[in-house]
């Protein structure tokens, strides 16, 4: 691929510096011709290095619209989401720069061909991580949330509680910040993440020093001063322990922890915590929901922010298992 692609870089590279303009017309033309012909990895060398070239020059608008090509290149192609391809577009959205809109119209056109040729509905775990990460460092702590939402790996569990413990010192409550996390990862089926996520933010939360932690099989509840995370640890417990509705001293468990909880007033009695709720009731203990309530808000919300369809709702719920993680 690079003897393919040599002739055409070595027309298109030397100009970047005196004739912006010029060598992006000229990539766009070689590329053109190497898909038309079906050479699309050549096609895919070119418009990459170029666009990398043209951003590191500061050409945003030039070195997003060469990535645009590249990405309906990758798309005629039908290129998967690998390290290799992943990689080329993770480049050139550092390069970018924060200026303006060009960055998140590469991370949004990024993310909806991960959505059509990666395995997550909602968009390549890795690709989010990043993103998220990228915005986090920034400070943009509203852009990088949903992102480690969508990613639900181990690591962005751990940073989303970590910017969510610097995002509560500025305001709002411990509790809050703790169900914006524990939530949609146990909506999305993710045990291991809701896990994560509640341990790292509920050790930046202060303690209730009257009250022991409470031990739950191998596992603990560190009882602090804040209601709520509190409620959010026990609830990440119960779920693990989940099987349908085989286990009944679980499931009333559940049942017990959201009336005993909600009883006292506070977010957990908003009516958007209530759905999210009955949701996860459904999910994980076979609880049926209200006939007015979607089966599945969280995955249609995360498909549709990120390019991707609602997913058609099946005719039988999935029922999670106890998870080991």
């Amino acid at each position: 691929m690079a003897s393919s692609s040599s002739r055409a870089l070595n027309a298109i590279l030397p100009q970047i510096a005196t004739a912006p303009y010029e060598a992006h017309q000229k990539a766009r033309t070689f590329a053109s011709r190497y898909t038309k012909s079906g050479q699309y990895d050549t096609a895919i060398d070119v418009l990459f290095q170029s666009a990398r070239e043209l951003l590191k020059t500061g050409q945003a608008g030039s070195g997003v619209d060469l990535a645009g090509f590249l990405l309906e290149v990758y798309d005629t192609k039908g290129e998967t989401v690998s390290e290799e391809s992943r990689g080329r577009l993770t480049q050139l959205i550092a390069l970018t720069g924060s200026a303006g809109a060009w960055r998140k119209t590469l991370i949004d056109k990024s993310l909806a061909w991960s959505v059509k040729y990666g395995d997550c509905p909602a968009g390549d775990q890795d690709l989010h991580h990043y993103v998220g990460e990228l915005l986090y460092k920034e400070g943009v702590f509203d852009a990088a949330e949903p992102h480690f939402l969508a990613s639900g790996k181990r690591d962005s569990a751990r940073l989303l509680a970590e910017m969510f413990t610097l995002w509560s010192a500025e305001g709002g409550t411990a509790g809050a910040f703790a169900l914006r996390g524990v939530i949609p990862y146990l909506q999305n089926g993710n045990i291991l993440a809701a896990r994560v996520f509640i341990s790292r933010f509920t050790s930046g939360v202060p303690k209730d020093p009257s009250t022991p932690n409470v031990p739950v099989g191998s596992d603990e509840v560190v009882l602090t001063k804040d209601q709520v995370v509190n409620f959010a640890q026990i609830a990440v417990l119960i779920c693990q322990r989940a099987n349908g509705d085989k286990n009944k001293v679980v499931r009333e468990n559940w049942v017990r922890l959201c009336g005993t909880y909600q009883s006292r007033g506070g977010v957990l009695t908003l009516p958007d915590v209530r759905a999210a709720l009955n949701e996860i009731a459904n999910l994980y203990f076979a609880i049926p929901l209200p006939q007015s309530q979607s089966a599945n808000p969280m995955g249609d919300i995360m498909a549709s922010l990120f390019g991707g369809p609602p997913r058609e709702q099946p005719t039988a719920r999935k029922l999670l298992s106890p998870s080991a993680s």
